[in-house]
């Protein structure tokens, strides 16, 4: 678990959605994980635990091969602290770490990298706390001395095609190539997600070596997640929700380039864990009706 989110006025579109959590996304088949359901949990080959997928305590897939599941490229580096405390089988953090393993690492606090204020944020609500939209132009602000071009401005003059280009020459240059140098026009580098439960977050928050960097905070979004913590709002996210919303609302709002699915294979084990854990609480619920019936 990990961010906490104000639900501004939401659209009829957005709550409509909200009623229809996961729908639309562009996954990967999950077949394999349907046939290794039905062989049942097998051993993880580094710490011999049962386990179902993948092995939450060592990161790592358990009766699968890597390449059956999606390989998700990601936009900057994700960090995430993880509290000591928290029970590593209700972590979602596993999940992007498998997922996206060469842009994700967990560290397990108080184990905290040293970071670049400049090029770093913290998704973590508070009073200081900006809208991803903004992260930008304020990590631009901190490192302009004297002031000059706001950085959305410059971006758009240094993307701007020079005289002497040709159509054909725009035309070779690969898709990764045009990745790469986004990539260096943007200050982002890295964005750090706390995962614990909520009543826990505070000694990791208030970390001296968390406190210089930008805090960016989440909004209209509401959780899904079957484990739900009790007596929170339904605005407080579970640690894989928090990444991949953020990633879609930087790429939409801070890349300024048209979200096609880029990052939603990030939720191909909670999609699947999901609507596992709604088929059986239905079959629950069914069986009660049953019972009272008789």
């Amino acid at each position: 678990m990990v961010c906490c989110v104000t639900m501004s006025s939401a659209s009829a579109d957005t709550q409509e959605l909200s009623k229809q959590p996961l729908q639309g996304l562009k996954l990967a088949s999950h077949a394999v994980l349907e046939k290794v359901q039905q062989r049942g949990r097998s051993k993880c080959a580094k710490c011999g635990g049962s386990r179902m997928f993948f092995c939450y305590t060592c990161c790592l897939l358990v009766d699968i091969n890597l390449q059956e599941i999606p390989d998700v490229k990601l936009p900057v580096k994700i960090d995430i602290i993880k509290h000591p405390n928290e029970t590593d089988g209700k972590s979602t953090a596993v999940h992007a770490k498998i997922l996206a393993p060469s842009d994700v690492t967990i560290y397990t606090y108080p184990c905290i990298p040293e970071f670049d204020k400049d090029k770093v944020v913290l998704v973590f609500p508070g009073p200081g706390a900006v809208t991803v939209q903004d992260i930008m132009q304020c990590l631009d602000e901190r490192t302009r001395d004297p002031p000059g071009e706001p950085w959305l401005k410059r971006r758009k003059i240094e993307n701007a095609p020079a005289a002497t280009h040709t159509a054909e020459d725009h035309e070779s240059e690969t898709t990764d190539e045009r990745k790469d140098s986004e990539s260096r026009a943007h200050p982002l580098q890295r964005v750090v997600f706390i995962d614990s439960t909520w009543n826990q977050t505070n000694k990791i928050s208030t970390d001296e070596r968390l406190q210089d960097l930008l805090q960016v905070e989440l909004k209209t979004r509401k959780t899904c997640f079957w484990r739900s913590q009790k007596g929170k709002p339904d605005t407080y996210l579970a640690t894989i929700e928090a990444i991949y919303y953020f990633l879609k609302d930087f790429h939409e709002q801070c890349l300024a380039q048209e979200y096609n699915g880029e990052y939603d294979n990030l939720l191909f084990f909670y999609s699947y864990l999901h609507a596992v854990v709604n088929k059986s609480m239905a079959g629950k619920k069914e069986a009660e009706k049953r019972r009272e019936k008789q």
